[in-house]
């Protein structure tokens, strides 16, 4: 028989931290749920333990991400917090204290790029990135890491900061890009030269239901997962996929949610968005409970007679059109030509320009990666923004370089220290 799972709750609702005062992303999103989990007595539970967080430390966050021009004038100590909460969340589950663990907490992450200048969809810190990097870091850089992200907006700052790396499969079930920010993860980005196929994204018209969701979990995410064999799998769990959401167009419901959880069985669930703050998140959150601690969650609905959608038959046509399509990616992805999408070499080259709407911000970001036969390659980027203007460039070495891409980086840095047009050289090597 199998063992009852132990859940292990990071809470934090960032009581002194918020864009502004009636913000959709404000501390309600979590205290409504804290009081519903205390009236279903869930914290008297014995498979449901709460922990405190703590403050990530700068080595931690930059690790992963390049902040401009500092971390101190782009993040606050809820920031840290929230990034903190979440390694928290991982060490639980590594260290044997519980078997799953869920980072109920804000600021959220997944819209945060590995380069900061401010805040993009309301994130300035990645937070599931910085727990992967801290999980290799503990692990060792073999580590497999799935992250399943289920926010209704697309995740394109997870999918940037793993978009070349080998070790990480990324995939995002979302809101079509075309009728939702951030307007991108559509199916033909599917990663960089050192881990193309890895980025896996399924847009999904408005008005997906339970039907959808859960087709697309159980015929493509759970098929790959089972395939690829990570040896962790996260969930990023956003919320406004809710039928009841006011910034979103989907239609999923607090008892879907519950079935998604407990069909994908993650190791750690971190919060991300989700704006319907009384009719939403507290059952969602409650269904999510239960489900990672095995107990039963068919009682879980919305209040007062809400009822979700029924999805329409046009709906689930374009959502099975999708799933084939993504799922035929995946296995097909081993015999694309990697020449034909990334150019000869020896460095495929990437011009972007990334709007921060929160901050309104500009940047103008090129970037070069070396197109390595031994391992991801090394990469430089050059990036500029409205708030900083003066030119910087980071040296962004991967988790394993080989002999050859070492080499080369540093002879690249040795060049840009002359270059008197630079105000910042930085080096990152995550390992």
């Amino acid at each position: 028989m199998a063992q009852e799972p132990v859940v292990g709750l990071v809470f934090f609702p960032a009581f002194d931290w918020a864009i502004s005062p009636d913000h959709p992303e404000r501390q309600e999103r979590l205290l409504y749920t804290r009081d519903q989990i205390q009236e279903e007595g869930l914290f008297d539970h014995p498979r449901i333990r709460e922990f405190r967080p703590r403050l990530a430390e700068d080595r931690e966050i930059l690790r992963t991400h390049v902040v401009l021009p500092s971390l101190e004038r782009n993040i606050t100590e809820s920031h840290r917090i929230a990034a903190g909460g979440t390694i928290v969340a991982a060490d639980l589950v590594v260290d044997g204290t519980v078997d799953r663990a869920f980072a109920l907490l804000r600021p959220p992450g997944h819209h945060a790029n590995r380069f900061v200048h401010g805040a993009r969809g309301f994130c300035v810190l990645n937070n599931e990135a910085i727990m992967v990097d801290h999980l290799r870091h503990r692990l060792g850089a073999d580590l497999r890491v799935a992250i399943v992200d289920t926010d209704a907006h697309h995740a394109d700052g997870t999918q940037d900061v793993f978009y070349n790396d080998p070790g990480v499969l990324h995939i995002s079930l979302h809101q079509d890009g075309r009728t939702l920010y951030p307007g991108t993860g559509f199916t033909f980005e599917r990663g960089g030269p050192g881990a193309f196929g890895q980025t896996v994204n399924i847009p999904l018209p408005p008005g997906t239901g339970d039907e959808g969701m859960l087709m697309a979990l159980e015929e493509v995410v759970l098929p790959i997962l089972e395939d690829w064999r990570p040896d962790l799998v996260i969930n990023a769990a956003g919320q406004d996929n809710h039928f009841s959401d006011p910034i979103t167009n989907m239609g999923f419901s607090a008892q879907g949610y519950a079935k998604l959880t407990d069909l994908l069985q993650p190791d750690i669930v971190v919060l991300e968005g989700g704006y319907s703050i009384e009719s939403a998140l507290p059952y969602i959150n409650v269904g999510l409970l239960l489900a990672l601690a095995g107990l039963d969650y068919s009682q879980v609905e919305e209040p007062g007679g809400l009822r979700r959608p029924i999805q329409s038959r046009a709906i689930t046509t374009q959502v099975e059109e999708t799933c084939r399509e993504v799922l035929q990616l995946w296995k097909t992805r081993e015999q694309a030509d990697l020449k034909s999408e990334f150019g000869p070499g020896p460095f495929y080259e990437r011009r972007r320009q990334i709007y921060y709407d929160t901050d309104n911000i500009y940047e103008s970001q090129q970037e070069y990666i070396r197109l390595c036969p031994s391992c991801p390659g090394w990469r430089v980027v050059y990036t500029t923004s409205t708030r900083n203007q003066e030119p910087v460039a980071a040296l962004l070495l991967p988790w394993q370089p080989c002999a050859s891409c070492r080499g080369e980086a540093e002879e690249q840095r040795e060049k840009l220290q002359g270059d008197k047009r630079l105000t910042q050289i930085i080096w990152q090597e995550p390992a």
